[in-house]
């Protein structure tokens, strides 16, 4: 089956200069942000603290507040080395909310309290956004990162979204594009099944077909021929399968053939569009012909071998 990296996806540009310019300056603003509502929680603190009968009411705000950037750093570090630890990134958190509490008793009055709670939550809210940027940047390089489905598809369909995200969960598909190719190649070899064993189709397919279309890996060319269609029979006697390879009347063609149909029809196409449900829709092959071809071009355009691992594979 397809895989995430078979399946090419346009890379988001590069910030331009002005682009990069505002992001530091966004990010140094933030800094600064965050550290005055640290600074402006250290005095409310620890003069709530003094006045809590603290010896040293410093260390009550530096032991927390402190402890805030740490651990947002080193959840950082964390998704920085694919090592996250989920529970991490909800310490800063707690000791904000803890802070945030500390903060809200040491205020006066209503507007104080709220100004007083409001200023360190500002620094855990730029360290969420900087780790949000790394865990995608990261998780594009290694693949481990799961693509989210579209809000409109899970309003419009959803059913069939919560199948496809479970399937994506349970096989540790990344990638929607890819869990969107192998739900079509499913539909279709359900369709075949269908067409070939009847409307008790579930009860006459093999098991292992059942479980190989289940786990998503039966594409329509994998679909075994009948061995005994029963009931589901034309007039003359013949099964359905048999009938429509004859309405074809066409001959199969060679990998050789295949191939060189599919190098004229893709010829100009750029690398990002040669994927296997574009080249079986161009030209008119089974998925699993398809995703062969494919592979084979890509090959041809990486290294200039001349598709023989083709004519190999199909044999």
């Amino acid at each position: 089956m397809t895989t995430t990296s078979d399946t090419a996806r346009p890379e988001v540009p590069p910030l331009t200069r002005p682009e990069l310019g505002l992001a530091g300056a966004g990010a140094l603003a933030a800094a600064g942000v965050g550290a005055l509502g640290l600074v402006a929680s250290f005095d409310a603190v620890s003069v709530a603290a003094a006045r809590w009968g603290f010896v040293s009411p410093w260390m009550l705000p530096v032991g927390i507040d402190v402890a805030i950037p740490v651990f947002t750093v080193a959840n950082l570090l964390l998704i920085r080395m694919d090592m996250a630890l989920a529970w991490v990134r909800f310490v800063p958190w707690a000791l904000t909310l803890i802070t945030c509490g500390l903060n809200v008793a040491a205020g006066r009055g209503m507007w104080a309290k709220v100004a007083h709670g409001t200023m360190p939550l500002l620094w855990v809210v730029f360290s969420e956004i900087g780790a949000h940027i790394y865990a995608v940047r990261i998780g594009a390089v290694t693949g481990r990162r799961m693509d989210k489905i579209r809000f409109g598809r899970w309003l419009l369909a959803f059913p069939s979204t919560f199948a496809l995200w479970r399937r994506m969960t349970l096989w540790e598909i990344t990638s929607y594009t890819v869990a969107l190719e192998r739900e079509k190649e499913r539909q279709l070899a359900r369709a075949d099944l269908r067409e070939m064993y009847g409307h008790r189709w579930r009860k006459q397919t093999p098991q292992r077909t059942r479980v190989l279309l289940k786990l998503g890996e039966l594409a329509p060319a994998t679909v075994p021929a009948d061995p005994d269609p029963g009931p589901d029979r034309a007039a003359g006697g013949e099964p359905k399968a048999k009938r429509r390879s004859k309405s074809r009347g066409k001959a199969a063609r060679t990998p050789a053939e295949l191939l060189a149909a599919a190098r004229e029809a893709t010829a100009g196409w750029p690398d990002a569009e040669l994927t296997a449900d574009r080249i079986r829709t161009t030209v008119r092959v089974s998925a699993a012909n398809a995703r062969m071809l494919r592979d084979a071009l890509k090959s041809e355009r990486a290294n200039g071998s001349d598709g023989r691992e083709l004519e190999s594979v199909a044999a």
